[in-house]
């Protein structure tokens, strides 16, 4: 796929996909890098992924700790708050209504 054209795309949804990874429970920045990789989104870099997170922080959606590392240095964990639980449900919604009709639209194109 286009990098380009991926990157635009993941610009749209990626708070959506950092709140979903963020659901079953709290995680750091290279945990949350890693999972969004090994789901399918493709690899994600720290400057894009930290100013994410910030966001989500400023507006309520996460909130985060720092704790010190066992054998390494102190990480930022982030854990979804309940604004940010209802945001994922509003925007997963929205997303689904959205990429329905839009598959549907693409599929007609890749099959005829």
């Amino acid at each position: 796929m286009d990098s380009d054209r991926r990157g635009q795309w993941l610009r749209g949804v990626l708070d959506l996909c950092v709140l979903a990874a963020l659901r079953e429970g709290e995680s750091y920045g290279y945990q949350l890098a890693q999972a969004l990789d090994a789901a399918g989104v493709g690899p994600i870099q720290g400057g894009t992924l930290y100013p994410v997170l910030l966001r989500l922080q400023r507006t309520g959606l996460v909130t985060a700790q720092w704790r010190e590392g066992t054998s390494g240095p102190a990480r930022k964990y982030y854990r979804l708050t309940e604004a940010g639980r209802a945001a994922l449900r509003q925007g997963g919604s929205a997303w689904l209504a959205f990429v329905a009709p839009v598959t549907a639209i693409v599929t007609k194109g890749v099959d005829g």
